[in-house]
């Protein structure tokens, strides 16, 4: 099989693959939810209200980020498919009379801030469009250790269908949004980003977390960002021959995009700059990597990145990337600099405890005794 052929038989591929699950988790919601048709009984377990009124909510308080290809939709029938596999929820279907309605509870184990509200809405319609979603904060707000924030009401076999893969995704983007917020705060003046280190397949969801939390986005993937990277410059031989490789290129496509290079040394700033000086560029961004140092003392000597940020004064947007922590982001950002990118904002992320019960007062007095409410 050629080259050729096999960069176009990939997608199609793919295409099937993602359109197959979709299509068998289709029918298993299909499924369960004729298995609620006929309701009689109300079970209303959850006694004790969240603070603060619960109103549904518009929960799209930060936009999902755009991309031209990505099917938020087929993730989440991606992930139920994963949970049903081709039987369903057995425990369910064996346990559950049909019939029954429940309400059930969201409570935060941990402090943070939420995300995941307005996902969380459509995993739930895309399971059964007849369950009854309310919260009483929105993507974003801080929540406490012990809160009841929302409630999900209507069938039993359902929302118990729905509940993993929806706190698989609330607690993963909390986790990310808590962390963003705290680095965007000590950032600041600087923007914190963060990288293509995501999740495989989850990358929108990822960075949709890292908006939510106060943060900004890097580029998307290959296709909205020229990034001239190290290997870039070491084999077109140098920042300036790659800058006038990418300036021709966008020129002859009739593209305007942005475009960052990747600098390492005082040398290659220089260079970039007298480019800039020569010509007419296309350049947005200049990124300075390990330009950070670590210190034996666990301090961080940020005099080369505030040396370069300087040299530049201003020309372009300066990007700080490497030894990016919550202990040196304070110090990265008081140099100038526009942004500092960490990759440890998603591919490091600790997930926020989150869980969804119906028996809230057992479920309380439990977290209770494990220090989690």
């Amino acid at each position: 099989m050629s080259r050729i052929s096999t960069s176009i038989s990939l997608p199609r591929l793919a295409a099937v693959a993602t359109a197959s699950a979709f299509r068998r988790s289709a029918v298993s919601l299909v499924v369960s939810s004729s298995l609620c048709s006929k309701r009689r009984k109300i079970f209303a377990m959850a006694a004790v209200e969240a603070t603060g009124s619960m109103t549904s909510a518009d929960s799209l308080v930060v936009k999902l980020p755009s991309h031209p290809t990505y099917d938020l939709k087929a993730v989440v029938a991606l992930a139920l498919a994963e949970d049903a596999g081709d039987r369903g929820d057995v425990t369910s279907l064996a346990i559950l009379p049909s019939e029954i309605e429940v309400e059930a509870h969201f409570i935060a184990k941990e402090d943070g801030v939420i995300a995941g509200i307005a996902l969380a809405e459509m995993i739930f319609d895309q399971v059964d469009p007849s369950l009854k979603v309310e919260w009483s904060v929105r993507d974003g707000n801080y929540i406490t250790k012990g809160m009841q924030f929302g409630k999900v009401c209507g069938c039993a076999h359902n929302i118990v269908v729905a509940e993993r893969v929806v706190l698989n995704f609330m607690q993963r983007m909390s986790g990310i949004a808590t962390f963003t917020k705290v680095m965007a705060d000590a950032a600041y003046p600087a923007c914190i980003l963060e990288t293509r280190k995501t999740a495989p397949g989850l990358r929108l969801v990822d960075k949709w977390a890292v908006l939510i939390g106060g943060g900004k986005n890097h580029r998307m993937g290959l296709f909205d960002m020229v990034m001239i990277k190290d290997n870039h410059v070491s084999i077109a031989g140098g920042v300036a021959n790659a800058l006038k490789s990418v300036d021709s290129f966008l020129e002859k496509k009739n593209l305007k995009i942005p475009v960052e290079v990747e600098t390492r040394t005082m040398e290659e700033v220089k260079e970039v700059l007298n480019y800039a000086n020569q010509t007419r560029c296309s350049l947005t961004r200049i990124m300075l990597d390990n330009m950070v140092i670590p210190l034996p003392n666990g301090d961080v000597d940020v005099t080369m990145l505030k040396e370069a940020v300087e040299m530049i004064d201003g020309r372009f947007e300066t990007e700080a990337s490497g030894n990016v922590s919550l202990e040196t982001v304070k110090k990265i950002g008081e140099t100038g600099v526009t942004y500092i990118s960490s990759g440890a904002l998603t591919h490091s992320v600790k997930a926020l405890d989150i869980s969804l019960k119906i028996d809230t007062d057992l479920a309380l007095h439990v977290a209770r005794r494990t220090n989690r409410a």
